[in-house]
């Protein structure tokens, strides 16, 4: 695979990327919303082979092609499995133009100053290699803002960028996710302070660094512009957050140069009863939705 040509098509193509990192924590509930009940599965083996069954019928749908999905967040799981005989990274990107994007974090730490950071990684850099090996372009690690607590996002902060940097000697593109919760009083504040440390942050990446921002739709149309331009940013990138699909998409347009990276959002609707043909249509809805938000800026 050509770490190149993935590059060009993440920070010039049209379209968003497609969040299928669903970890185990949040597997049940994607799957109970996909219409699989938890008494279809008495093993963990058997919650991700239904969750891959799900990711695989999402990738080899006839609408989720590179034209409007420039790129796909895979769990480990996802990617050490197959779609249709062929490892999953190299089927996203030799057979339907989507580049591969990894979830390497092990989830969160409890919550203090208003935010939850990652859990510590001590096997990434094996992980690193194994993805690096298997053609995927980036990863992708999430922590959570619950406060505008400038010590805890400051704190976040550091922690992504520090092992953002260990990413990157990997040869791989860190995808850089401090979730702000949607539901806090104090939201905009945080998107304030997260703003400035973000960009202390990018301000002293060496020249020939870049990393990519997902983060929650802003409060304000348009809070992170400053970050769209940064040279030290590929490409920024939304998460729905627990909003409706209309409502996510809606809010995407009034933020020019963020694109989508919708999990949630882009399966509403999708549902393991449906014909081949009803699951096709209604994907093919759901993309044609967001890519629309994700181009309208």
């Amino acid at each position: 695979m050509s770490n190149q040509a993935q590059a060009e098509k993440i920070s010039k193509g049209q379209g968003f990327i497609a969040a299928l990192d669903q970890s185990g924590g949040s597997t049940p509930k994607a799957l109970g919303l996909y219409g699989v009940n938890a008494d279809a599965f008495s093993t963990d083996a058997e919650m991700f082979d239904l969750i891959h069954g799900m990711r695989s019928r999402i990738a080899q749908a006839p609408a989720f092609t590179g034209d409007k999905v420039v790129g796909a967040i895979l769990f480990e799981m996802t990617m050490d499995r197959d779609i249709d005989g062929t490892p999953t990274p190299t089927y996203m990107w030799e057979q339907r133009g989507v580049v591969p994007f990894l979830k390497v974090d092990k989830g969160l730490e409890a919550e203090a100053n208003g935010v939850q950071m990652m859990k510590p990684m001590p096997e990434l850099d094996t992980l690193c290699e194994r993805a690096a090996a298997k053609g995927v372009f980036g990863t992708k690690m999430r922590s959570v803002i619950s406060a505008a607590n400038a010590d805890g996002i400051r704190a976040i902060v550091a922690q992504q960028f520090m092992v953002g940097e260990q990413i990157i000697r990997h040869g791989l593109m860190p995808i850089i996710e401090p979730e702000v919760t949607i539901s806090i009083a104090d939201k905009a504040e945080a998107e304030d302070i997260l703003l400035a440390e973000l960009t202390a942050a990018l301000d002293i990446l060496p020249e020939d660094q870049q990393v990519m921002l997902k983060l929650t739709l802003p409060s304000k149309s348009n809070q992170y512009k400053t970050l769209v331009d940064h040279p030290r940013v590929m490409k920024v990138v939304a998460l729905s957050g627990g909003y409706s699909r209309e409502e996510a998409n809606a809010k995407l347009t009034e933020n020019t140069g963020m694109i989508a990276s919708f999990s949630r959002a882009l399966t509403e609707g999708l549902s393991a009863q449906q014909s081949d043909d009803e699951f096709a249509a209604t994907i093919a809805d759901s993309i044609d939705g967001i890519y629309k938000a994700s181009i309208a800026g």
